[in-house]
């Protein structure tokens, strides 16, 4: 059996689907790197809702994809942009989301870290008095939940700040009262268009010096750093600068084979959107890592960049949509509906590529029922046998 994929120009080519997964089972934990997947969330199919409501999420099957990345040995980075905060998913359903998920890690013993942000913050400018007490509210949400932090960039922020000063002064503020070391997350535009100029200037290094200045006031309180900036260049030269103990993880989900790999002056740990689709073959390939076996871990790993590179592809924003759509292929939800509508954020051609990619990876658990599904989702479009 064949099916029948678009391409961008509107031509249909034929693709024969793959018969075998791949077996991949869960083993011990990882010993050589931290590695989070940046979960998403499963919307309630059946909720009478529109893109404007608050997000309807299907409790049972977001959690149950949770405890999926745990039992393969990942952490999840939970209520970040792949669970689409400010895309649909507002502070309240958020926090929902934080209290639920760190419950379920307590349960099934999983490593949980959650993103702290100002996105309550919806009625026009902010001060910077009105933004601290946003990430204060939602840092104490995280803290009571037993989950670790991830402060995140802020809109609000971004919208208030006169310069460096004040990102000094908001995260040093933070970082005192901080139970525990956090992770902070530098989000470039290419994710989120509302960050351009984060750190108090649009020279990204101008920037970065300011990101490390609150790192070295504080290096006792910051556990590590995110930096989502599709630079592997510029990540190297960071995580080099960085106070010792302090950890970089990647999010960069262009380069991360190389940058998870590292090199004789250091390596990255990551936190990635792509180990949502990617779980069990990223922590097989960490394992085969954690032996010392660099080459076989680039053997594992380097394949899933064409996938990446496809599902993250400007508008970068929009990748959540490749996310979910392969989950469900995978059997991980039973429909393919996002919050806030974003399931029509990626077009047919943009969808097939990512299920003949997908496919070629062996990721689908059941070959037989993504091909059925992708048959169906064709059919939907008007695509003909």
């Amino acid at each position: 059996m064949t099916l029948r994929l678009p391409d961008a120009h509107g031509a249909l080519r034929a693709y024969e689907p793959r018969t075998e997964p791949l077996t991949l089972t869960p083993g011990a934990p990882f010993t050589s790197r931290t590695v989070f997947s940046a979960a998403h969330v499963v919307a309630d199919p059946y909720a009478d809702t529109t893109p404007d409501s608050p997000a309807a999420v299907d409790w049972d099957a977001t959690l149950a994809f949770r405890r999926h990345l745990w039992a393969h040995g990942l952490g999840v980075a939970e209520a970040m942009d792949t669970a689409q905060r400010g895309m649909g998913l507002d502070w309240a359903g958020a926090a929902e989301l934080i209290r639920r998920s760190a419950a379920e890690a307590k349960a099934a013993g999983g490593r949980i870290a959650c993103g702290v942000g100002t996105d309550q913050l919806t009625g026009g400018p902010a001060t910077l008095a009105e933004v601290r007490a946003a990430y204060e509210e939602q840092l104490a949400v995280v803290e009571e939940s037993g989950a670790q932090a991830i402060l995140m960039a802020s809109r609000a922020l971004a919208a208030t700040a006169k310069g460096p000063e004040d990102y000094l002064e908001v995260y040093g503020h933070l970082l005192r009262q901080a139970a525990e070391p956090v992770i902070l997350h530098w989000l470039g535009p290419m994710f989120d268009p509302a960050l351009e100029g984060y750190w108090g200037s649009p020279d990204l290094d101008a920037a970065t010096d300011t990101f490390l200045d609150v790192i070295a006031a504080h290096p006792d309180k910051v556990d590590g750093i995110k930096i989502s900036l599709l630079d592997a260049r510029r990540e190297i030269d960071l995580r080099r600068r960085l106070p010792k103990g302090v950890r970089c993880y990647t999010g960069d989900d262009f380069h991360y084979p190389e940058l998870i790999a590292g090199d004789d002056q250091g390596f990255s740990h990551a936190l990635l959107g792509i180990f949502d689709p990617l779980g069990p073959l990223a922590a097989e390939a960490v394992r085969v890592l954690d032996t010392g076996d660099t080459d076989g871990f680039r053997a594992l790993l380097d394949p899933t960049v064409e996938l990446s590179r496809h599902l993250f592809q400007a508008p970068t924003r929009f990748y959540k949509t490749g996310v979910v759509f392969l989950a469900w292929l995978a059997g991980h939800q039973s429909h393919f509906t996002m919050v806030g509508g974003l399931q029509s954020a990626r077009s047919l051609p943009h969808l097939a590529r990512a299920y003949e990619l997908a496919d070629r990876l062996g990721l689908f658990p059941d070959p037989k029922l993504a091909e059925d599904r992708m048959r169906t989702l064709l059919h939907l479009y008007g695509v003909t046998p």
